[in-house]
């Protein structure tokens, strides 16, 4: 039975205590994290604690990733120890949330009969009617279509200083290899006064840097109505980053993730022009190969993706640049992927998110007869994996011996001793906390001493 098959009952409210304990697991990506907060705020507010461990919750929440089929096993391999756990403890409440959801439903049921409620990605705000409907004693299915109304939770953040918004939800491409599409829904961009109203909740409490979330960023306001007097959309991302930079106490803003067909000259003469911008920019390339992108249907061309990476550093010429890649598409010769490689090492990525493809229920690319054996995807993952961090630790080398400016986050959970923040270009940086003299939110110099390939040590100069 789906949810839009019952009636809504009355939500349940704070005054609703004593419902125990709940685990969320997340997986993937930045936007399934950044649900994962509002839901466990949610949950917070009907009465839920946090547990000490998975095994021991009332309720446990897998918020789950469909883009890698190892993501989506590994969702069924936590799952299969929970419903042994439930049939012996009946009162267990089971919820898969995200991308699996949205692409099993109902067949998840099947599959795993124990589960109470599964719901797709354009639920997450509504995880307390749902949880309602399941306290009536219904085993709820909730993946329709579902317009996302502003975001009325209060998520429980897992940082106390920097924190995810949501600009746009959904997206509109039709890249042949990618269901987020298909599991996330189409576009819907939220209202800017919405935004900058959440981000000076956020800095009100204190939070210092703030990155705003989309599957596909750089189409935030198209689906919203307005034309300047110029001729141009009235809402694009680089008129929203103008707009939130005005925010009192948010010392730093990013966004992620950035889309080369609608990265525009405009978008990163603001980010140059715009102070609390930080020079880190995650724009995933896929491949170095036109054929490739041309199958891939990314609507760019390698010259493009060049021509971004060159007015970002003719800008900000220390800007770091992250990506993501895909080697072993269905067809990619050789020669294709030799080209993947000489891009990486031509660009001097600082990070380089790396997957071998992988078929995807309801894609394109999923259902060509040219798909690439599994030798031939782990002997070039294994290959290009070393390439990236070659290249991200002679990136690297260039903080050797200078200052940079750190936002302290927290302990560092391998050594008490010192603190970790990171640096406007996003790299992870460790430093002495000097009995607690440095705080999370502190802005710190710190000397850089020591570097590695994805993270820095350094001495703090004040």
């Amino acid at each position: 039975m789906t949810a839009t098959q019952l009636s809504a009952p009355v939500a349940p409210t704070a005054a609703d205590s004593g419902r125990g304990s709940y685990w969320i697991t997340t997986f993937g990506c930045q936007m399934n994290k950044a649900d994962s907060e509002r839901m466990a705020g949610i949950l917070e507010s009907m009465g839920y604690r946090e547990a000490q461990a998975e095994l021991e919750a009332d309720l446990v929440l897998y918020n789950t990733c469909t883009i890698r089929d190892n993501a989506e096993q590994k969702v069924y391999s936590y799952l299969g120890r929970q419903a042994q756990r439930k049939r012996s403890n009946p009162n267990l409440t089971l919820v898969v949330a995200g991308c699996v959801a949205q692409q099993e439903g109902e067949s998840l049921l099947r599959r795993v009969p124990e589960l109470d409620l599964v719901m797709g990605p354009q639920h997450a705000n509504r995880l307390d009617v749902l949880l309602a409907q399941v306290e009536q004693g219904q085993q709820v299915v909730a993946t329709e279509e579902h317009h996302i109304l502003e975001d009325i939770t209060t998520a429980r953040r897992d940082s106390s200083i920097c924190g995810w918004v949501n600009v746009i939800y959904g997206c509109n491409e039709r890249c042949t290899y990618c269901v987020v599409p298909s599991v996330r829904g189409k576009e819907q961009s939220r209202l800017p006064e919405a935004i900058k109203l959440e981000m000076e909740g956020l800095a009100a409490q204190g939070f210092k840097e703030i990155t705003l979330l989309g599957q596909n960023i750089d189409a935030y306001g198209r689906d919203l109505p307005g034309i300047t007097p110029e001729g141009r959309r009235q809402h694009t991302l680089t008129d929203l980053l103008q707009f939130v930079h005005t925010v009192e106490g948010i010392e730093r803003i990013r966004f992620a993730t950035s889309h080369p067909r609608y990265f525009t000259e405009r978008l990163i003469d603001a980010c140059a022009d715009l102070p609390k911008l930080c020079e880190h920019f995650h724009i995933p390339f896929q491949s170095g190969d036109d054929d490739v992108l041309k199958a891939m249907a990314r609507g760019y061309t390698v010259d493009r993706y060049r021509r971004i990476i060159e007015r970002i550093r003719e800008r900000m010429p220390d800007a770091s640049i992250s990506a993501d890649v895909i080697v072993a598409f269905p067809g990619e010769t050789e020669a294709q992927y030799r080209r993947t490689l000489a891009l990486i090492e031509e660009i001097g990525f600082d990070q380089v998110n790396t997957a071998a493809y992988s078929p995807r229920p309801n894609t394109p690319a999923a259902d060509w007869p040219n798909q690439l054996s599994e030798e031939v995807k782990v002997e070039r993952l294994r290959e290009i994996n070393a390439l990236v961090e070659r290249v991200a630790r002679q990136r690297s080398a260039r903080y050797a011996g200078r200052t940079e400016q750190v936002l302290v986050e927290g302990i560092n959970p391998k050594d008490p001793e010192q603190v970790m923040g990171r640096t406007r270009t996003n790299r992870l940086t460790f430093f002495p906390g000097e009995n607690g003299r440095w705080q999370p939110g502190d802005l710190v110099d710190v000397r850089i001493d020591e570097v590695r390939a994805f993270s820095l040590s350094g001495t703090a100069l004040a």
